[in-house]
């Protein structure tokens, strides 16, 4: 199927490994022009190679962190330059930090920036071109909203939720979609860092699709949503997960 993606640019953060790397090369296979965006330059370059091997255009590299400021305003910059312009948005960056019941203001603070703040600034600023040009899609990749603790990171994915449901209603006249995809268990980086082989085993037996999920697993939805073909679709929480979720989303 032709996802009518050829030659749009996205911006992808959270690139250098896992769920970010598995959508941009969904989106590469596509014809997408890419900017792939992570603080680790060396593994951006690795995958940008990775790109180049398998016959794919070389995305732009940016390295950044995009808790900062700063930072994203350069992302932007950086972005538009490459491109020429940003149609689509991709926000994978994130990650865990402690912020339990016990856990002080600034951790709180440090994991509601990394998971929802860093990720609503970086898109307020690509959005003023999207609805001018009266297309755009911005994708969010969240998580689950069935809280088994005190955990800034959950607080966090919910605050994503209800304000893309809000954002996809306020540009939604122009012609932009929002999204947010909930990743269940996903075999990345991540995963084998924090997770013994034995603990995995242990995962998958709630798993009804009785395997962990693939970065690209995530990929695949991220560019239909993304698409033209996807432009009925906003407002949305979309898990991916395998049938582990219980709930309606």
């Amino acid at each position: 199927m032709d996802m009518q993606l050829k030659d749009r640019g996205a911006v992808v953060t959270g690139a250098s490994a896992g769920i970010g790397r598995g959508i941009a090369t969904c989106l590469a296979r596509e014809g997408v022009r890419l900017a792939v965006v992570a603080r680790r330059e060396a593994a951006l370059t690795e995958f940008a190679d990775e790109l180049v091997a398998q016959g794919l255009a070389r995305p732009a590299v940016i390295a950044a962190d995009v808790t900062d400021d700063a930072a994203r305003e350069t992302v932007r910059a950086k972005a538009e330059q490459a491109l020429g312009q940003v149609d689509i948005l991709i926000n994978s960056a994130g990650g865990r930090r402690p912020s339990g019941l016990t856990a002080t203001d600034e951790e709180w603070d440090v994991a509601m920036t990394l998971n929802f703040i860093a990720q609503r600034k970086l898109t307020t600023r690509f959005l003023p071109a999207m609805r001018e040009r009266g297309w755009g899609r911005v994708v969010n990749i969240t998580g689950k909203s069935e809280p088994t603790r005190v955990s800034g990171e959950f607080c966090a994915k919910a605050a994503m939720h209800a304000w893309s449901k809000g954002l996809s209603r306020e540009v939604g006249p122009d012609g932009v979609t929002v999204n947010s995809i909930a990743p269940g268990r996903i075999l990345s980086e991540q995963m084998l860092r924090n997770y013994t082989d034995a603990d995995r085993a242990e995962h998958v037996k709630e798993i009804p699709l009785g395997r962990y999920g693939e970065p690209e697993d995530i990929g695949r939805l991220v560019t239909l949503l993304a698409s033209p073909l996807g432009g009925y679709i906003t407002g949305t929480v979309i898990p991916v997960d395998g049938g582990l979720r219980r709930y309606q989303f």
